[in-house]
């Protein structure tokens, strides 16, 4: 029997736009367990009545002990919940001074497994020993996440056998749970980045999680890193091993753009608490499956100067006006990760475009003010009828606009509007942040070329990528020279072809522009916010089916024709291009 072929047409479907990634689609919706709106009532109940005593003793002699209780929230009682306290300054201080009200580790599933509340495995409530205002890890959180992955925040009234112990700031756990939402995975390598030695006890240890080489042997790190994942020393030491020795690799085993945003944040909201500021340690590591190392940021209670204006420092401009980019570090010796991305080039420069968004888009402190008071009236009843707290109720208050000094005037506790006000003016004069980045606008994709407005630039450079963990942005220029798909030369529209349309799957990219002074993102977000667009199938798609004949074909423009080895068959490309190929029989 004879056979012919008959060829299939689908018509192209052509996409002229790219539409922006926005990862605050991850956040919880309200009604959640971070529902900046809702109050809730959590009750814990031991069925040891001897649980304070017991849980303190274990707070020193074995940290991961747990007791039984049951949890009750919203009239459902969850039974056989694991608690233990938590913390470590916020433990120690009110524990010395007689208080109860010390923070809280509540693992819903530690003897149920699947057990949640509203949906959480783990809830810890932190006792804002150090923080007047209730607000400070809540008011960080929000300009955190504009730009990393973050713990959410909220307010919970806690009542422990059945007494009301106080208000508490509610903080998302940074657990497989956290990372599964942020990054559509949960089996990765995960630290917690926090020495073992608990404030003022004496100790033979001195753990800093400084990511300093100490050597091949695990060991040498137990002090100063502590494992949440069931393995991953030798990832982690890979990490620090190619941070130290071997950093031009670095972009292979760390998200370094996720690290610069950290890092950015940390400084132009004053968070001395953390790896670059003052205190070293206060972020998780997790490496995702394209085998980097994210930075995730952790404990934003000490934001805006925090509890470090007394004892430390002698005067408040010591923390409105430390320097952006080293802080009060000395040397690679002291914060290798922090003096080796800068000493890159063009890491320095991505770092300080950073400095110029989070300055630019979350120090408004009108916005702040009204998003600080809508959370303290929320809380005020609770926190007025809380009998614990260090502070005043007039200072829960006063704390947000000015500085309080208290605790026989040996703490100073920076208040968070004075410390922007008093911060902002004197980033925005620093002498590499008021360089003039190139400008990047209209942004525009059309039959897969990409062009965008750039003027004042020197260089433009297309990153894109196709991971699937929004990772890996390659390097691809573009040009203004009337060349490879750009229109007109020397009219300031940069163009380049988008890459990888091949692969058939979505682009994501975002442009960077340069000059001799700075460099400028668009989206500014970028790299954790970016473009994506889907490229139309480059070639129409066909089918060949195998009929008897005789048959009649009919060709694209309606026209009968009869197949012969001479017939062609004419492939057409989304980018208008025709390819002619002949019947093989």
């Amino acid at each position: 029997m004879k056979k012919c072929f008959f060829l299939l047409f689908v018509l192209p479907l052509f996409a002229n736009a790219q539409s922006l990634n926005n990862p605050q689609d991850l956040y919880e919706a309200p009604g959640g367990l971070f529902d900046k709106d809702s109050l809730r009532s959590v009750y814990v109940n031991f069925h040891d009545t001897n649980y304070h005593s017991i849980l303190v003793d274990s707070f020193f002699a074995n940290p991961d002990y747990r007791l039984p209780a049951t949890v009750t929230l919203n009239g459902v009682a969850y039974d056989s919940v694991g608690i233990r306290y938590k913390g470590n300054s916020t433990f120690v201080l009110p524990n010395n001074n007689g208080s109860p009200k010390v923070p809280f580790n509540i693992d819903m599933n530690y003897w149920v497994t699947g057990q949640k509340l509203l949906g959480k495995k783990k809830v810890k409530l932190a006792n804002s020993w150090m923080d007047a205002t209730f607000s400070k890890e809540f008011t960080a959180s929000k300009i955190y996440r504009k730009y990393l992955p973050t713990p959410e925040v909220n307010l919970s009234k806690l009542y422990v056998q059945n007494d009301y112990l106080g208000l508490y700031v509610n903080t998302e756990s940074i657990n497989k749970q956290f990372v599964k939402k942020h990054f559509d995975e949960k089996s990765g390598v995960l630290f917690k980045c926090d020495p073992v030695q608990v404030f003022g006890q004496a100790t033979t240890t001195n753990g800093e999680p400084n990511l300093n080489w100490l050597g091949n042997d695990s060991t040498l790190y137990y002090d100063s890193y502590i494992l949440k994942s069931d393995h991953g020393w030798e990832e982690l030491l890979q990490l620090i091993n190619t941070l130290n020795n071997n950093t031009a690799e670095i972009d292979s085993i760390l998200n370094v753009d996720r690290v610069l945003w950290a890092f950015a944040v940390n400084s132009v909201i004053a968070n001395l608490d953390t790896y670059n500021g003052f205190y070293i340690h206060n972020y998780y590591l997790y490496q995702t499956k394209d085998g980097l190392f994210q930075m995730i940021p952790w404990d934003l209670s000490e934001s805006f100067g925090g509890a470090l204006l007394g004892g430390v420092w002698a005067t408040p401009n010591d923390i409105y006006e430390y320097d952006p980019f080293y802080g009060y570090t000395t040397d690679a010796a002291s914060n290798p990760l922090l003096y080796k991305l800068l000493d890159n080039p063009q890491y320095y420069l991505q770092y300080t475009a950073h400095l110029r968004t989070i300055i630019d888009e979350s120090l408004d402190t009108a916005f702040i003010r009204n998003s600080i008071a809508e959370l303290q009236n929320l809380g005020y009843a609770a926190a007025n009828a809380d009998v614990h707290k260090p502070f005043t109720i007039a200072e829960y208050h006063d704390n947000v606009e000015s500085a309080v000094w208290s605790w026989s005037w040996f703490y100073g506790f920076a208040g968070i509007l004075s410390t922007i006000d008093e911060r902002k003016p004197y980033l925005l004069s620093h002498a590499e942040i008021i360089k003039m980045p190139p400008s990047i606008s209209n942004v525009m994709v059309n039959n897969n070329v990409l062009t965008a407005e750039v003027y004042d630039g020197t260089s433009v450079d297309l990153m894109a990528t196709i991971s699937e963990y929004n990772s890996k942005f390659q390097e691809f220029t573009m040009s203004d020279d009337g060349q490879n798909g750009d229109v007109v030369a020397g009219d300031d529209i940069y163009s380049a072809s988008l890459p990888f349309q091949a692969s058939g799957e979505e682009i994501k990219f975002y442009i960077r522009a340069q000059n001799d002074m700075a460099m400028q993102l668009n989206p500014v977000r970028a790299e954790y916010e970016f473009y994506t667009y889907s490229p139309t199938t480059s070639i129409l798609e066909a089918a060949f089916i195998e009929v008897p004949i005789p048959i009649k074909i009919t060709d694209i423009l309606g026209r009968t024709i009869t197949p012969t080895h001479n017939t062609p068959l004419f492939y057409i490309y989304s980018d208008g291009s025709v390819e002619k190929r002949f019947i093989v029989r």
